[in-house]
């Protein structure tokens, strides 16, 4: 029995139910918040916050240290902080699981999100407090484990199951984030570079209250919450429904060596350019934090020429099957860690041309465009209805597990030339395509994608009705 509502049905937001409009925006605030801050973070820590000075003043801050190093050994404060944006970047990531779970069968998807924004909220405004930093940090977390899961299920949750607007759907979803993520770096990050660090991460605290709002207002045309037990599921699987979701979880495995180089835009990558790159334009220098705005604002031009490359591909019956896409994202996203290695070994020790960094990002835009909208879209769609919320968590277990791995790595950057860092990163990521062009027939039978696993094919399994 269907559990989506008439109104749901029905086109008010390009041809989409009213609902997604209001999940767009709220998710575009979010995301605003999210990076606005992410962009400052690790050169906050290792410019300033983790300096002796300023260190001494953040609560609990020894306490972490020791707790990193008893694992890592002693690190610089510029290694440290690449270690603490790898695991808060994966504990952003991975405790989603949880939030998903408890929006599925305990607070229903809409209180989880109000109390996920909320939380946020909170955490964006201490973070402008450095005593508070470490607390900050843990309720950013809490956070983004409460909403993210549940606001990407809400999506599916609009459409029947076998609407055809759903994957559409999931790509209005994806533009809202890189419209947040490319506007935030140029308003949290330009506060937070010129005129102090509290600022932008004030402003991002501001985003937040935002979406909060836009969320409140939209509730009338958001989906009912209904537990699981609610709908007539109990907690245990059906008969077929476990190998399924363990089919997921080998997928979401592999695509973590993609997360692992894709990652390190936001945490290694604004050191090198700090470092490395020669950011003077005309009588001025380009603030770090906007180069990260190009690779979300190079997400959003390239978008439309990839589904439109996908529905000539469609019509000529050669589109890649989901499988085959995130492959080919992993792929591309390897060229683009050859590039900086590339730009490293074409500048000869000297610094590296503006020129270098911007066409990686659009490089990074086109892999990116076939793995992450592709992979959400697949998860949703084919995790069964009793775990689904709980299985778009798991989503972002593989982002989980390659922050670490970004973070882990991180340290090496001091070590390491810059070349043979990003020459390691695009070997990481091939490896990620190697393991799914091999594998993809026996992974699209697991996950019963019969039109994949027979011809491999894109019928009924690509994300293929694009906005």
């Amino acid at each position: 029995m269907s559990t989506v509502g008439e109104s749901a049905r029905k086109g008010g937001f390009f041809g989409h139910p009213r609902g997604v409009g209001y999940i767009v925006f709220t998710e575009a605030w979010e995301r605003f918040s999210f990076y606005g801050m992410q962009g400052l973070l690790v050169l906050y820590m290792a410019g300033y916050l983790f300096q002796a000075e300023a260190a001494q003043n953040v609560v609990g801050f020894e306490t972490m240290r020791a707790t990193i190093e008893a694992v890592t050994g002693p690190l610089s404060p510029q290694a440290l902080a690449t270690q603490v944006f790898g695991i808060y970047i994966g504990l952003v990531y991975f405790v989603p699981v949880f939030g998903g779970l408890l929006g599925d069968r305990v607070l229903g998807r809409t209180r989880a999100v109000l109390l996920g924004a909320a939380a946020m909220a909170l955490g964006h405004f201490l973070l402008a407090f450095e005593a508070s930093f470490v607390f900050a940090l843990l309720a950013i977390i809490t956070g983004s484990g409460l909403l993210k899961g549940n606001l990407a299920a809400q999506v599916g949750a609009l459409y029947e199951r076998d609407d055809p607007r759903r994957d559409a759907g999931y790509s209005l979803y994806v533009v809202s984030i890189n419209v947040g993520a490319t506007i935030a770096p140029l308003v949290c990050g330009t506060l937070g570079e010129i005129y102090g660090w509290h600022y932008g991460f004030g402003a991002a605290g501001v985003g937040m209250l935002v979406g909060i709002v836009v969320y409140l207002k939209g509730r009338a045309h958001l989906p009912a919450d209904e537990l699981a037990k609610d709908r007539g599921q109990d907690r245990h699987l059906r008969a077929g429904e476990g190998r399924i979701v363990w089919t997921i979880v080998v997928v979401l495995a592999i695509t973590a060596l993609f997360w692992t180089a894709q990652t390190q835009v936001w945490n290694t990558y604004p050191l090198w350019v700090r470092d490395r790159v020669d950011r003077a334009v005309l009588d001025a220098t380009v603030p770090v934090t906007w180069f990260q705005s190009l690779d979300t604002l190079a997400v959003l031009l390239f978008a439309p020429v990839v589904l439109w490359l996908w529905r000539r591909q469609r019509a000529a019956g050669s589109e890649p099957g989901d499988l085959g896409k995130l492959a080919i994202g992993c792929l591309i996203f390897a060229c683009a860690c050859a590039w900086l290695s590339g730009a490293e070994w074409a500048s000869g020790g000297e610094a590296v041309a503006i020129g270098w960094p911007l066409l990686f990002h659009g490089i990074c835009a086109w892999g990116y465009l076939y793995v992450g909208p592709v992979a959400l879209a697949l998860v949703s769609r084919a995790a069964p209805l009793s775990v689904n919320a709980m299985m778009v968590g798991a989503y972002y277990v593989a982002i989980f597990v390659g922050s670490i791995a970004s973070g882990w790595l991180g340290r090496f950057y001091e070590t390491l030339s810059p070349a043979m860092f990003w020459a390691a990163h695009a070997a990481i990521v091939s490896t990620g395509a190697l393991l799914l062009l091999l594998g993809r027939g026996r992974l699209a039978r697991g996950m019963a994608l019969d039109a994949e696993a027979g011809e491999q094919r894109a019928a009924g399994a690509s994300v293929r009705q694009p906005a």
